[in-house]
């Protein structure tokens, strides 16, 4: 089956009992077993270890992302977390990308050095980079691409191939392009992990995570700090996310489409000292997006002169923008990175990163893009 096939069709079939065309919601604890000689004959037994409807999910997932299978959970840092307790043993090492989601350093350098894990944050985007992080004891490499909030990219190919010649698995956080627009496991990953928070779920309904495996040792290992954490996603939001992911390519094309003129409209406003989009072709990574990626996403950024003040008086004075920590919604969002997504990032490291006090953050979404610019250039009046 083709993409949009499917995201519609994949891991679900017709009620047995009435035909609904929907997964029903398995909204039970425990499933009641035939026999004591037939226990799990159904492969369900208590929800903390599978549910129906979670499952649906998680094989349209494993469908999109030519995985050998899924495992969905509470949350994207929870399906971080799954990873790290996958890989991860006191003492052991890491290597994540210097710019990455805020929660994502806040559980490596918070949480897991506390347990001996040492982490070396590299520019992912430099593969010599990468190749001189590594050490005898890495037991991951985890890159996030495009990275947030800056969209630098990591060529996923290459430091897949690093990491294999080092036999070192590699997980890609694969949210901001999803499946649709990036293939992080056909370009060599071994792990893709997405917030089904943003575009699966793509209607600020839910929150989960969910993370694909492409080897099925890991699928197996996964699926054990699953179940023994408790951190699998609820019957209901996998439910929802169903039916989220059945509209992913058109959301995905249409919010795209309105990223790129808002980008351009940006590049050309007197108020703004800089413009990053990977559609842009002034974006220092164009050749790479276009060459790993078959779209560009709906996220762009832009930086104000005037720093701190300045990103607090256009986010205050935007209308249609909603100031929110959240994006890969039909809604269009707005947030200021260094007081909300990355306030938990020290601010040396901020500056290093290019994650400025002046930078603006937008999610892009599915209204009339002239909407969108009308209330960008008033709120741009104010700066």
């Amino acid at each position: 089956m083709r993409f949009r096939t499917k995201q519609i069709h994949a891991g679900v079939v017709p009620d047995a009992e009435t035909g609904a065309i929907l997964t029903p919601i398995y909204q039970a604890t425990t499933f009641v077993q035939p026999s004591v000689d037939e226990y799990m004959k159904t492969g369900y037994s208590y929800s903390r270890s599978g549910n129906p409807t979670v499952r649906a999910l998680e094989d349209r997932l494993t469908a999109l992302e030519n995985g050998v299978d899924t495992a969905a959970f509470s949350s994207g840092m929870a399906a971080i977390n799954a990873v790290f307790m996958t890989f991860l043993n006191a003492g052991a090492h890491v290597v994540i990308s210097d710019v990455a989601y805020g929660g994502t350093y806040r559980l490596s350098q918070s949480v897991y050095t506390r347990f001996g894990v040492e982490v070396t944050y590299a520019d992912t985007s430099d593969n010599d980079a990468v190749a001189a992080a590594i050490r005898d004891d890495t037991a991951l490499i985890l890159t996030e691409t495009p990275a947030n909030p800056t969209l630098k990219l990591t060529d996923i190919a290459a430091v897949s191939a690093i990491a294999k010649a080092h036999r070192i698995p590699h997980a890609v956080d694969n949210t901001f392009l999803t499946p649709y627009y990036q293939q992080a496991l056909e370009l060599g990953a071994d792990i893709a992990i997405h917030s089904t928070t943003k575009y699966l779920d793509g209607h600020n309904a839910t929150i989960g995570g969910a993370v694909i495996t492409a080897r099925e040792e890991d699928a197996e290992a996964v699926r054990f700090i699953q179940n023994a954490t408790g951190t699998i996603m609820s019957p209901m939001v996998a439910w929802i996310t169903l039916q989220g992911t059945k509209t992913l390519s058109e959301r995905m094309d249409g919010q795209s489409d309105n990223a790129m003129q808002i980008a351009r409209f940006l590049e050309d406003h007197p108020a703004v000292d800089r413009v990053v989009y990977p559609g842009l072709e002034s974006f220092a990574q164009h050749d790479l997006a276009s060459q790993q990626a078959s779209g560009y996403g709906a996220m762009v950024w832009f930086e104000l002169p005037g720093g701190v003040d300045a990103g607090k008086t256009v986010m205050s004075s935007l209308k249609l923008w909603t100031l929110a920590e959240n994006l890969g919604s039909v809604e269009s969002l707005a947030t200021h990175p260094v007081t909300m997504t990355h306030a938990a990032v020290p601010a040396s490291e901020r500056d290093r990163l290019g994650i400025t006090d002046g930078l603006v953050r937008l999610s892009v979404g599915l209204e009339d893009v002239e909407d969108l610019i009308e209330d960008l250039a008033q709120a741009l009046a104010s700066a």
